[in-house]
Order: C-alpha cells, then structure tokens, then sequence
C-alpha cells in the first residue's frame, strides 16, 4: 500500500497520536514545510495525510507527551529551531 506525502517527505515517526489504540504515521515534509499525519482507520489502511505548516523546513520529528496532558505531542527539529504541536484530536 502507498500512501501519497508532500514534498521531499525526510523522516517519518509512528505512534498513536489520536488515542484511539491504533498506531498513526506522522511525516515531516521537508520540501514544502510541512508536517502529514495519517491517522490509522483500523482496518490496514490510513487516512489521506492532514498536514500542518511550519515555519521552516522540518527535518526531523519526535512524539512524546511534552506538557504532560495525556495527549501525544509532536516535536518539530528545523535548522536553526524547535517547534512543539500540542496535539488535541478531542
């Protein structure tokens, strides 16, 4: 199965990042500044990827719970920063 990204997808992270049990893809979109998430339906396939713009280019990602309210956060690397999407699919 393939899934369409955008622009030069350069790292990919997977994790449950709408607490529903199953596990996500989460892709930083290098070439058109941008974060795809594709939220997983449960039955082998994804969702088309919504996508969230950055400022920069990301080059890479991580998930973890960084405010610590039981909900998955996105953390964004770019060249020169760091962004933090505080995720809430509630």
């Amino acid at each position: 199965m393939t899934y369409e990204t955008d622009q030069i997808p350069i790292w990919v992270a997977i994790n449950d990042v709408n607490n529903d049990d199953k596990f996500d893809i989460v892709v930083a979109n290098f070439g058109s500044a941008n974060i795809g998430i594709f939220l997983n339906t449960g039955n082998d396939t994804f969702v088309n990827q919504t996508l969230y713009p950055m400022d920069y280019n990301p080059y890479a990602i991580a998930i973890n719970d960084v405010n610590d309210d039981h909900q998955l956060d996105i953390i964004v690397a770019h060249s020169h920063s760091v962004d933090i999407l505080y995720m809430d699919f509630h």
